[in-house]
């Protein structure tokens, strides 16, 4: 039975950019798979990487069972602590789940999505997949609410799944991106603020929270399947107004990196992402005046039915609800 979860956020990585207009991604440095919006760590992620493996250690009890978002810069923030259990259990492995994977907004193109485990695997060892993953972000992107109820309902398989393991693991270790954090803390306590934006839980670059089992009922009753064809549809596992997934978590470490030289940094929330989709409104009207102005200029007696819904700024602002570039 499962006693603690231990949540990570990967460290500092490299960056990419993003065309709004057409969704194409790019890296100005080659990623190890290829993908632009799949970075490695850079070399201080690196060394935020080696100090988090020192750390977690040192835990009691000790993490036995490592889930991780398939994205590359997340299995190599954990790869020097599975690195240094393989030294005495060669067998330990790392199971990918897209479930706890980044979170990109709605948009109208279809986002990337990570490298597949035959990829990976020529980077990372120990690596492992169920046959089925349990969700899939949506390929156009979620909403925020969508977001926690897909975290939830892949917390509730991951949970469900450890309890039955016959081995008996006592600590499960998840590593994953700022949003999925947050998420993550919600739905393990139960606790979804009236302002999504709210600073509850802190998701600095390798900074490590830990949840405690309140000990109550872990039935939650008849969970629907997702179903992949519907992508959009996320089954309900009833977390929300203090219950919390798998009988419900106490948080009694929020984002600690008391372990890391620079301390806590690039700390996120979804205030500061509701304030970059607000500036790039004011931009694409800003835009949309400047043409309207020129038109006018131009063609005065045809402005009256000059159309400003389809402004040009449109589609940057699906972009700004599409991506987490820069802090996820």
């Amino acid at each position: 039975m499962l006693e603690k979860i231990y949540v990570v956020r990967h460290g500092y990585r490299s960056n990419w950019t993003v065309d709004p207009t057409t969704g194409t991604y790019t890296s100005s440095v080659r990623t190890p798979t290829g993908i632009p919006s799949d970075p490695a760590l850079a070399s201080y992620g690196v060394r935020q990487s080696e100090q988090l493996a020192t750390h977690l250690a040192t835990l009691t009890p000790a993490p036995d069972y490592i889930v991780s978002s398939p994205y590359y810069r997340c299995l190599q923030t954990i790869d020097p602590y599975v690195t240094h259990l393989a030294t005495s259990n060669p067998s330990v492995s790392v199971t990918l789940e897209p479930g706890i994977g980044e979170f990109y907004g709605r948009a109208p193109f279809t986002h990337p999505h990570p490298a597949g485990l035959q990829e990976l695997k020529k980077h990372f060892s120990q690596l492992r997949a169920e046959a089925s993953p349990i969700i899939i972000p949506a390929h156009h992107g979620e909403t925020i609410p969508q977001l926690h109820d897909r975290v939830a309902y892949c917390l509730h398989h991951l949970i469900t799944r450890a309890d039955q393991d016959p081995d008996g693991p006592k600590a499960m270790l998840l590593c994953t991106h700022a949003a999925a954090v947050i998420a993550i803390g919600r739905a393990l306590t139960g606790r979804m603020p009236e302002e999504v934006g709210e600073e509850d839980f802190g998701c600095f670059t390798c900074g490590l929270s830990t949840f405690a089992c309140r000990g109550e009922s872990k039935g939650e009753g008849v969970v629907g399947k997702w179903d992949a064809e519907k992508e959009d549809e996320v089954p309900d596992v009833e977390w929300r107004g203090g219950k919390g997934v798998g009988g419900g978590w106490k948080c009694v470490g929020n984002s600690d990196c008391s372990f890391l030289e620079g301390g806590e940094e690039r700390g996120w929330n979804f205030h500061m992402e509701n304030e970059r989709i607000a500036r790039l409104q004011a931009e694409a009207d800003a835009e949309a005046l400047a043409g309207d102005i020129s038109i006018m200029a131009v063609t005065p007696k045809k402005a009256a039915v000059v159309d400003t819904k389809a402004s040009p700024g449109t589609e940057a602002i699906d972009e700004a609800k599409a991506t987490s570039n820069g802090t996820a």
